[in-house]
């Protein structure tokens, strides 16, 4: 999934995005913190586990398939068919393949299919990786007083990560950013993803503020306010 493929997932416009972007300066001016916002269609490909899971599902249903096999033979037979004796395992396999292959291509193509077929535990595991590495690429932790926050949503997987450095993790604890982050992914699952984000950033934008108040005489914006999208 391209990033325009994504904001329209999210049914985000460039206005819209304009506008969290807005949100973050506002919640910033505030404070000496830094909040920066990153979206990913996915945290990781998933290739393997779609693979598996369309082969599984392939055994199954070939397996089903093993007491029509009187069936099959006469469907052979009545078309005039001379073969030799493994012709029978040779079109279950050959149509095991395809069922693979058909499988695969869907589990690829639809998303409800592919959130199915991947652990739940595999995907909050990858989602927590990508967002550590996000924070890394997109310079959260290199502020001034490492008082930077990055807030991260994985679309595929439906979980959203909020990272502080550790400024800000010395003076405040995970527990407010979890809850933050669970409040965004439920706003997300009902479609309001604009709202969602600017709400998300003006809370963590008042919280830094709390802890973090904005020098009015030096308080440089170190980082990007935009809506950063993830390429896999």
């Amino acid at each position: 999934m391209n990033a325009r493929a994504l904001v329209k997932k999210l049914n985000l416009s460039q206005e819209a995005l304009e506008r969290v972007k807005q949100s973050v300066k506002a919640a910033e001016e505030k404070t000496s913190g830094e909040i920066v916002l990153a979206l990913a269609a996915e945290s990781s490909d998933y290739s393997f586990w779609e693979l598996f899971a369309a082969a599984l599902v392939s055994l199954a249903l070939s397996l089903l398939a093993l007491p029509f096999a009187d069936e099959v033979r006469d469907f052979y037979e009545s078309l005039n068919w001379t073969a030799p004796e493994w012709y029978l395992p040779a079109a279950y396999l050959f149509f095991a393949f395809l069922l693979i292959l058909l499988l695969f291509v869907l589990f690829n193509l639809i998303l409800p299919l592919d959130r199915i077929v991947i652990p739940k535990a595999f995907k909050k595991r990858t989602a927590s990786a990508r967002a550590m590495r996000a924070f890394f690429e997109l310079g959260v932790h290199s502020t001034r007083e490492r008082t930077g926050i990055l807030i991260f949503v994985s679309y595929l997987e439906r979980q959203v990560r909020i990272l502080a450095d550790e400024g800000i993790a010395k003076k405040i604890g995970p527990d407010l950013w979890s809850l933050i982050a669970g409040e965004l992914a439920e706003e997300i699952g009902k479609k309001n993803s604009e709202a969602a984000f600017c709400g998300a950033v003006q809370k963590c934008g008042e919280l830094l503020a709390q802890y973090f108040p904005a020098d009015i005489n030096d308080n440089p914006d170190e980082l990007d306010d935009g809506v950063v999208i993830l390429e896999r």
